[in-house]
């Protein structure tokens, strides 16, 4: 199973989540936000405490990726045209790392949160964990 954990309060987070459902047309991505208990379990699992993490995360069973890598792992997964993005990977991943962190810092500000996450459509229910 592939599992993206996310922040299930933040606008961007959950508009982003929607932009993959809908792309994800062989629905590979199941998903989970980083504050429920599957979040916290996979954190865990790989030795990350819960809550440590301010960032998107991508979990196949024995890789976990974050920030940006998640984002380029995640575009590539999707397939054509998507997985062009692998293209940024030429560019090292602590500046990468560095636009994300500006952009997760910000996130709430910009782009606002809720006080509860997400209720995900009927016809994606079963996607989420």
């Amino acid at each position: 199973m592939t599992l993206i954990l996310f922040d299930g309060v933040c606008n961007l987070c959950n508009g982003t989540v929607q932009w993959i459902l809908k792309r994800d047309r062989k629905g590979i991505f199941r998903f989970a936000s980083l504050q429920s208990p599957v979040g916290a379990s996979v954190l865990q699992q790989h030795g990350l405490p819960p809550g440590a993490l301010d960032s998107v995360v991508l979990s196949d069973g024995k890789n976990l990726y974050t920030r940006s890598e998640a984002v380029l792992e995640i575009a590539r997964r999707l397939g054509w045209p998507w997985s062009l993005a692998v293209v940024f990977r030429i560019i090292p991943c602590p500046l990468r790392d560095g636009i994300y962190n500006w952009v997760a810092r910000n996130r709430y500000r910009w782009f606002g949160h809720t006080e509860t996450c997400l209720l995900p459509r009927p016809e994606w229910r079963e996607r989420f964990l």
